[in-house]
């Protein structure tokens, strides 16, 4: 018995059609553009120069261009949907994070295999391949990723963005003992490392708002203004998070404490009230948000009493605010597919009986 091809069969191959047609293009162009650079002379694996920085800037533009001619490839097929003004900014901010994580990405593999294979030169041949096969590897890859965006992949896009672009801040900073401040210290200095904490807080928080508008869309909730609550208060999140990196410790040290302080303080409303405003949710997940929110307070203690540093408080803080974000993104995700299938099942039904 042979089994036709559904539409969404169609739509899945006419992707990775288009998904390898972009890792082609990639390909050739990057090639192209590493014959130019080095003139088919060789190069070292990393640091300045070398075929590891040329990897990871290139594939940072690939991914950049591939996510936007991804998401462009969903809107056209979406018929009736007309892109505002916050869907550009949100398609620029995603675009721009998965350039980043892939600059910090290929830049990190270049660092570790330059320790494996010490005082080792790339020849011109190898090197103009690997470089246009890293190019198409992440345009393929980005691609993949703008075309099947939903709501659990978006969560692990923020955590990998935030994860990569403050440990690469730490280990460029020009004062090695940063951490003897505060971690807003890494965005004091006038070089690289403070521009890319900073821009990893503004563009974090620009993904942050994006999860509170479509994570809070279709969630199942009896409470007239539960779903508006949240949204609200994950907003708050994301706004004061960018505002973070906007309004640096040095230079505005009132604002850059108050943003601060409120995004804990939205964080806190957000885990308390989240009970009452979507009580469907697992009371395990709702159980762990207080567990987080006391941690968090038994820490600020020890730092009051002097036993902590004020960057292990905020490191550790941050940490399980964006694992809780993460968490609740997946499990609201979960809620809605089950509301799903239960209309999906309820519908279904009486077409069965009246059969």
């Amino acid at each position: 018995m042979r089994v036709s091809a559904t539409p969404h069969d169609d739509r899945e191959r006419s992707l990775e059609t288009l998904a390898l047609g972009i890792g082609a293009v990639a390909f050739i162009v990057v090639g192209l553009v590493a014959i130019v650079t080095f003139r088919f002379a060789d190069a070292p694996i990393s640091g300045p120069g070398s075929v590891g920085q040329f990897a990871a800037i290139a594939s940072g533009v690939a991914a950049f261009v591939a996510f936007i001619a991804g998401r462009y490839v969903v809107h056209d097929r979406e018929a009736g949907h007309t892109m505002t003004v916050l869907d550009m900014i949100d398609v620029v901010a995603l675009a721009f994070a998965h350039a980043i994580i892939a600059l910090l990405s290929w830049t990190l593999l270049s660092v570790i295999l330059e320790a494996g294979f010490i005082d080792a030169t790339v020849f011109s041949l190898p090197l103009i391949i690997l470089s246009a096969t890293a190019g198409a590897v992440t345009a393929y890859l980005v691609f993949f990723s703008a075309t099947h965006m939903d709501l659990q992949l978006l969560a692990i896009i923020l955590a990998s963005f935030l994860a990569e672009g403050v440990l690469t801040a730490m280990l460029t900073a020009s004062d090695p003992h940063w951490w003897q401040e505060n971690l807003s210290a890494l965005g004091m200095t006038d070089d690289l490392s403070a521009m890319t904490f900073n821009l990893t807080l503004i563009v974090a928080g620009f993904i942050v708002t994006t999860l509170a508008r479509y994570a809070t869309r279709d969630i199942p909730t009896p409470h007239p203004t539960g779903l508006r609550n949240v949204r609200r208060c994950l907003i708050v999140v994301g706004v004061f998070l960018g505002l973070v990196g906007v309004f640096t410790v040095d230079e505005f040290f009132g604002i850059h404490t108050a943003v601060a302080s409120g995004m804990v303080v939205a964080f806190a409303t957000l885990v308390f009230g989240l009970r009452s405003w979507i009580p469907a949710l697992p009371k395990a997940f709702t159980t762990l948000g207080y567990v987080f929110i006391a941690v968090i307070v038994l820490l600020a203690i020890f730092f009051a009493v002097g036993f902590y540093t004020l960057t292990a408080v905020e490191l550790v803080a941050g940490i399980l605010v964006f694992a809780w974000i993460v968490l609740f993104i997946r499990n609201s995700a979960a809620l809605e597919k089950d509301a799903r299938d239960e209309r999906a099942a309820s519908v279904a039904s009486p077409r069965q009986g009246d059969a």
